[in-house]
């Protein structure tokens, strides 16, 4: 009977042990990308404006055939834009490696940059 027993405590020690490294594996590819456009968001979270002068846009993402995703509304009356340049640059290259690890296609379609305005004091998209 010990003898049957034997196999079973290996199986299951090799099951835990399993478990127990797939608990401690890596995160997700995209967690680098989701991380950066959380500090994105935190970053411009201030949009506020007090002229069109003070708004401007800026290319995230990275499509998979080349070019940004889209383009947000910032504002200069907060701060310079160099921070925010740097985690979209970031962002931009974190895209690129996820789409080539995970071979991503996307639709090709060139993003618009509208431009940006200040609208009731936030800087907006231009709707044209």
């Amino acid at each position: 009977m010990k003898k049957l027993l034997l196999p079973l405590r290996l199986a299951a020690v090799g099951a835990l042990m399993l478990i127990a490294a797939a608990c401690q594996s890596a995160p997700p590819a995209n967690t680098n990308a989701a991380a950066l456009w959380k500090k994105i968001e935190a970053q411009n979270a201030d949009t506020g404006c007090d002229r069109d002068s003070q708004c401007h846009t800026i290319a995230v993402g990275a499509k998979a055939c080349g070019g940004p995703e889209r383009y947000i509304a910032w504002s200069d009356r907060a701060q310079d834009g160099a921070k925010l340049k740097q985690l979209v640059a970031q962002h931009a290259a974190a895209r690129v490696e996820e789409d080539k690890r995970g071979h991503v296609l996307s639709n090709c379609m060139m993003a618009v940059d509208a431009g940006a305005v200040c609208r009731a004091g936030h800087c907006v998209q231009n709707a044209n």
